[in-house]
């Protein structure tokens, strides 16, 4: 499976049926191709609830997700003042935010609206994200093009907010946040825990049941 796809799926993974979840742009809107969408609510900042992919003669150019590409309306879809999008967002009425990232540090901060010198899209609705929604679940590559980590010790890009992340998933592993720290809960395929440590400057443990597992090999 595509490394992007692979990411998308263990974060379907992740949700609890029933919820409304925010899809970022980039790796998190391939999220809602392993959904069901009966059972979860997707929700779009520019003020719909209820997204769904859309097949390519349905496309309607002026239906849109706040990443503007083309999107569908499940049966019982809303539509809404883009402030009352963001009044859902900041009030804790979104249960999930998932979201794409430059870097994520060791504290839980990321990055992902700005690079210094560079021309990107900037910060849309992240930072009201990472403050409004319940929980937090980064998607990306564990390392940039250029092979650089995306998991550092400290962000070197500006922040996007200093609420932490509560899960990290990349195409190499999970992490999750235990109160104290990030905890390495998963291997992604046949990555093996020298890898992820020889593509992370962050600190990080691993757990109990990863490291038992690694030693039986």
């Amino acid at each position: 499976m595509d490394k992007k796809e692979l990411i998308a799926k263990k974060a379907a993974e992740q949700l609890t049926p029933h919820s409304i979840i925010n899809l970022g742009i980039g790796i998190p809107t391939l999220v809602a191709k392993y959904l069901d969408e009966e059972n979860y609510y997707l929700h779009t900042e520019n003020g719909l609830l209820g997204v769904t992919d859309v097949e390519e003669e349905d496309v309607d150019p002026l239906l849109v997700n706040a990443g503007k590409l083309p999107v569908g309306e499940a049966i019982g879809a809303s539509y809404f003042h883009s402030a009352d999008s963001f009044a859902m967002i900041r009030g804790g009425h979104v249960d999930v935010a998932i979201l794409g990232a430059l870097q994520v540090d060791s504290h839980g901060r990321v990055a992902n609206w700005a690079i210094p010198g560079k021309d990107i899209i900037g910060v849309g609705g992240a930072m009201d994200l990472l403050v409004g929604a319940k929980k937090i679940i980064i998607t990306t590559n564990h390392v940039a093009k250029d092979g650089s980590p995306k998991f550092v010790d400290e962000c070197i890009y500006p922040i996007t907010s200093t609420r932490r992340a509560d899960m990290i998933i990349t195409d190499l592993a999970i992490f999750k946040w235990n109160g104290n720290g990030y905890e390495l809960t998963e291997l992604i395929g046949d990555t093996t825990l020298e890898e992820v440590e020889a593509n992370t400057t962050a600190s990080y443990h691993v757990s109990r049941q990863l490291q038992q597992k690694a030693n039986q090999f």
